[in-house]
């Protein structure tokens, strides 16, 4: 399981960095860039899910040991 979230956390990290590539600086919230912005939110709520279901993981584990 460990080894699938890395997987996901890696994709949504390559994620993040192509949305950053499509932001059009000048009209940030306009076509394409209101698009590659939503992307890069959504990408960033991923890995957030992600390493707090790493993290829950980790606190069962040391629970069970004890």
């Amino acid at each position: 399981m460990k080894i699938f979230t890395s997987i996901l956390v890696v994709i949504a990290l390559a994620l993040i960095i192509f949305n950053i590539t499509l932001l059009d600086f000048n009209h940030l919230f306009e076509g394409n860039s209101a698009i590659a912005l939503i992307g890069i939110a959504a990408s960033f709520c991923a890995v957030c899910i992600l390493l707090i279901f790493r993290m829950s993981k980790m606190i069962v584990e040391k629970t069970k040991d004890q």
